[in-house]
């Protein structure tokens, strides 16, 4: 889910290392209400506030303030986990309220033999696929990452745009947080950790160029299924899983290499 999110950020040339704190603070807002008895119609919605929040500090330092993604995002990273530790004590949450059993069923429950959260994916990635194409954001969002001061020229909101795309990756986040919250049916102060890899390496092995200006939803989509084939296989095949991470990696690289000899061989 959080690879759609952050394939439209990479499309406008940035990134977003806050991901998967901001995981971890959706998921404990979630836990830490519903644990005290609230219901999940307020949970839920007090999950998302948190997390585009952490969104739109993030769009307005990078936009507004002129400051590096990279630095950003990063600094955000420790905040986002900091905060989630300070709310949870620490402690591991697993007691949700009187409405656990809906969250479970929501985040771990199936329909039809299909896990809830495949259909959550799917109309993410349906709804932002094209939103891309056929919307006048979508257009903004190559026209920046293709050269943004010429988008300036033309009279795009650059400062806006790039508002709204850090604040859609933190939803896409949150989303994932409160899902992870029903599935794992418990909530660490560790969820999310090293997921912003996981989900850069889906976003560009789906086809997002780091420099921007190119990325689809779908692709999003099918790199983060290849990389969970591949992590499987690994497992199915008795390799330890500490080789995970170079494989990802190397996938990186690779997905990377490939993109610049096709861009170099369209400009020859």
């Amino acid at each position: 889910i959080i690879a759609v999110g952050m394939t439209a950020v990479i499309i406008t040339g940035g990134i977003d290392l806050s991901v998967g704190s901001t995981v971890l603070v959706s998921a404990i807002v979630t836990s830490v209400l519903m644990s005290a008895g609230l219901p999940i119609t307020v949970a839920f919605p007090a999950a998302m506030a948190a997390s585009l929040l952490v969104g739109l500090i993030n769009g307005v330092l990078i936009a507004i303030m002129g400051m590096p993604p990279f630095v950003v995002t990063l600094g955000m990273m420790s905040v986002a986990r900091s905060i989630g530790m300070v709310m949870s004590q620490n402690k591991m949450i697993y007691q949700f309220g009187p409405d656990q059993a809906l969250l479970l069923q929501i985040g771990g429950g199936s329909t039809f033999g299909i896990p809830n959260p495949v259909y959550v994916l799917a109309v993410l990635a349906l709804v932002t696929g094209l939103a891309m194409h056929w919307t006048r954001w979508g257009r903004y969002l190559f026209a920046i990452g293709g050269n943004e001061k010429a988008a300036v020229l033309t009279g795009v909101p650059v400062k806006a745009v790039k508002i709204s795309v850090y604040m859609f990756v933190a939803f896409t986040a949150g989303l994932t947080g409160f899902l992870e919250a029903g599935w794992l049916g418990s909530v660490t102060t560790n969820l999310g950790q090293g997921m912003e890899l996981t989900v850069i390496a889906a976003a560009v092995i789906g086809g997002a160029n780091l420099a921007g200006g190119s990325g689809t939803a779908f692709g999003a989509v099918v790199g983060a299924v290849l990389i969970e084939v591949i992590r499987n296989s690994l497992i199915l095949l008795g390799i330890s899983t500490f080789w995970q991470g170079t494989f990802v990696g190397c996938f990186i690289v690779i997905a990377v290499a490939f993109d610049r000899l096709r861009n170099r061989e369209t400009s020859e």
